[in-house]
């Protein structure tokens, strides 16, 4: 049923748990994949017994991982407006938006190979590898970064099928690209002794298929008499409206990044053991993290679902459910650390020490869901409804915040202070987004078109 509602046409649909669920739940599976993953190539180049091998894929994959995190934007904006074209009903809009994405994407990604010896030389100076640490370094890092065109493809294509709420098929990718992955670096690193090489060669690989079966199931949903004009895919508005869409969210997680590494550097200042004891606490708040993601990818789609339909019941709806499950599951989830914590510890590291310093410290990490599940799900909402503006403002306002508690508790408590300043932040993050949502979404709801 359409109906008129202040100018713009009204396409009402029902949000339900079943809904919220359908999205969160295949996604949350999927992103649960990623930390297995890791865990995978660290014993396969761990088995090896070269203590060099596995410090130069550790080095390797941060300098991966950082540079890559920086396009999820490409995931994000792609998400946000197709969810939204989706709510109009607008087919020919939705193939626009993904041709878009996907052609960012291959461009940053060839860009990437093409830059990739300059960018090792700088990861190198950056982290100071020396000897079989710096050479197993160059190796992963040089094969992986083959991988750029197609990484980020995969970016376009989750964002894509998240925006039409097709959580299963997110799900099927992200399960083939680490499936495909881990299967190989079993096999080629450990059966076949590649070692290092063996991994990258895995993630490569990975990649690339999840990108060609992705390409598949898109594009074999698309009509031709759907397909948008190449004036309408260039269109200067529409590449505008990307661009700083894209522009802002890249801001927002720059800012986010480096709230992390003024962590590790300040924890790095109590000494080996205490920041060890943080590296293996900061795993249950990425734990965490993933464990969330799912319903902020829910909030994500079902917002822009109710903003591209004109129908502010959908959005008021999505934004109670999608948080009654968050705060539940983020519950949940220090429940869970609280009780199992002390023994993933012990599983994680062998040091006594480490094991000590980390058991301390373990309520304020245990506790990172619930304070960040807020920001979580505000990140969805914001990233759906495509406010990248507010949402990179506010990170900018949460950061400030962030640097004066650290200013206050560190000198006084220490790792407990450095601890309270990250949960800090977390809280900062939720609640200023929160403080200025009804204006926004009146806003908005009030010009729909």
């Amino acid at each position: 049923m359409n109906v008129q509602q202040g100018g713009g046409r009204v396409l009402p649909f029902d949000v339900t748990h079943r809904l919220v669920l359908s999205i969160a739940l295949p996604m949350t599976l999927g992103f649960m994949t990623t930390p297995l993953l890791g865990l995978v190539d660290t014993a396969v180049v761990g088995h090896m017994g070269l203590p060099d091998a596995l410090a130069g894929l550790a080095i390797g994959a941060v300098l991966f991982d950082l540079l890559f995190s920086s396009f999820n934007f490409l995931r994000a904006s792609t998400t946000g407006l197709t969810a939204q074209a989706y709510g109009r009903h607008d087919r020919r809009e939705q193939q626009a938006v993904f041709w878009r994405a996907l052609i960012s994407a291959l461009g940053c990604g060839i860009l990437i190979v093409l830059l990739s010896p300059l960018l090792l030389w700088l990861g190198l100076k950056l982290m100071g590898p020396q000897g079989g640490i710096a050479d197993a370094t160059r190796t992963y890092f040089s094969i992986r970064m083959l991988s750029g065109p197609a990484a980020l493809a995969n970016y376009a294509l989750l964002g894509f099928v998240l925006g039409r709420g097709q959580g299963r098929i997110g799900l099927l990718l992200q399960t083939v690209i680490n499936g495909v992955n881990i299967v190989l670096a079993i096999l080629l690193g450990l059966c076949l002794g590649w070692g290092v090489a063996g991994v990258a060669w895995g993630t490569l690989i990975g990649e690339a298929t999840g990108m060609l079966l992705g390409l598949f199931i898109v594009l074999r949903s698309f009509a031709g008499d759907e397909r948008p004009p190449r004036s309408e895919l260039f269109s200067r508005a529409k590449l505008t409206q990307l661009f700083a869409l894209n522009r802002d969210i890249l801001i927002r997680t720059f800012v986010l990044i480096g709230a992390f590494t003024l962590m590790t550097r300040i924890g790095n200042s109590f000494g080996a053991v205490m920041l060890a004891a943080n590296a293996v606490l900061m795993n249950f708040f990425l734990l965490s993290g993933y464990y969330l993601d799912g319903l902020a990818n829910a909030a994500e789609q079902i917002t822009g679902r109710s903003i591209g339909a004109n129908y502010r019941p959908a959005f008021d709806r999505g934004l109670k459910l999608t948080a009654f499950w968050s705060f539940g599951l983020a519950l949940a989830a220090a429940v869970f650390f609280f009780t199992v914590g002390p023994a993933l510890i012990r599983l994680l590291t062998t040091s006594e020490e480490v094991r000590t310093a980390a058991a301390t410290y373990l309520p304020w990490a245990a506790v990172t869901g619930l304070t960040g599940a807020l920001a979580f799900l505000m990140d969805g909402v914001f990233i759906g409804a495509t406010w990248s503006r507010e949402m990179r403002n506010k990170m900018l306002l949460s950061f400030g915040g962030y640097l004066i508690a650290l200013a206050i508790f560190v000198p006084t408590l220490g790792n407990h202070g450095l601890w309270m300043a990250m949960n800090a932040f977390l809280l900062f993050r939720g609640i200023f987004l929160a403080m200025g949502l009804k204006k926004r979404a009146d806003q908005t709801f009030r010009f729909a078109q």
